[in-house]
C-alpha cells in the first residue's frame, strides 16, 4: 500500500477514535493543548504562512472531535498561539509544548492531543519530518512513546 494511502487510513482511524471519545474530551486543558498542538504543527518549519494558517484554522473549526467547543473560541485560541510562535518561535514553542504536557495526567486527553497533531500534520497528504519531530517532542511531554504512533 502506498505511503499516502497508509497515512490517509491512519488519520481516518484516529479521527474515528477521537469522535468516539468526544464526550471525554471536554476540558479547557484539552481544548488549549489541542490548539497548541495545531499551532506547533502549523509552524513546524519555524514559520507559519497565511495559507497554512487559514487551512489549519478551517480544519480545527470543522473537526467533529473538537465540536464540543465553539469554533470561534478554537480559532481565536489557535490564532493566539500562532502569534506567540511568530513573535518568538523558540520561546513560543517551549511554552506550547509545556501546555500540551499539562494533559499528561489524563492519558485519554494526552493521546487525543497527539492524534490531533498527526491528523493536522497529515491533512495535506504529507506528514513531513519537521511535523513528525514536533509531534514526537509533544509525545515526550505527555509521557507517550513516539513509537506508539510510528514517529
Amino acid at each position: 500500500m502506498p505511503i499516502w494511502n497508509r497515512l490517509r487510513q491512519a488519520t481516518q482511524d484516529m479521527q474515528s477514535q477521537l469522535v468516539s471519545k468526544k464526550n471525554e474530551l471536554q476540558s479547557g486543558a484539552f481544548r488549549d493543548a489541542s490548539m497548541a498542538m495545531c499551532a506547533l504543527v502549523a509552524a513546524a518549519d519555524g514559520s507559519i504562512d497565511e495559507s497554512e494558517r487559514q487551512k489549519v484554522a478551517g480544519l480545527i473549526t470543522t473537526n467533529d472531535a473538537l465540536s464540543n467547543f465553539p469554533g470561534e473560541t478554537l480559532r481565536s485560541t489557535f490564532e493566539g498561539y500562532c502569534a506567540k510562535l511568530t513573535a518568538d518561535y523558540q520561546l513560543g514553542k517551549v511554552e506550547l509544548v509545556q501546555l500540551v504536557g499539562k494533559t499528561k495526567k489524563k492519558p485519554a486527553e494526552a493521546r487525543a492531543v497527539i492524534q490531533i497533531g498527526i491528523i493536522i500534520g497529515g491533512a495535506d497528504g504529507n506528514f513531513d519530518e519537521q511535523e513528525k519531530a514536533v509531534v514526537s517532542e509533544c509525545c515526550h511531554a505527555v509521557g507517550i512513546a513516539p513509537s506508539e504512533f510510528e514517529l
